[in-house]
């Protein structure tokens, strides 16, 4: 049997988490402003996410996050230190 899990793939590619991505869209758009990463920052940030080598299946294995969730707010940093 093999493992066919995505191992860089983000939320919102994964065929299964199109419904989690949905609730990670109203999510970020209901943070004010102030807390929320502008969508440059967002983007640039899942960017080195999906280079990273931690992360799997949209998730980090450094902290069990959700990557898109962790990189949505500005104060929240990446565990490794690449954003």
């Amino acid at each position: 049997m093999s493992d066919t899990r995505c191992r860089r793939c983000l939320l919102r590619e994964l065929a299964e988490g199109q419904e989690l991505y949905e609730s990670v869209k109203a999510y970020r758009a209901e943070l004010p402003e102030d807390v929320r990463t502008t969508d440059a920052a967002f983007e640039a940030r899942l960017e080195r996410c999906r280079s990273c080598p931690y992360l799997n299946n949209a998730t980090c294995m450094q902290c069990g996050c959700f990557v898109e969730i962790r990189a949505a707010k500005r104060d929240i940093h990446c565990p490794m230190g690449n954003w």
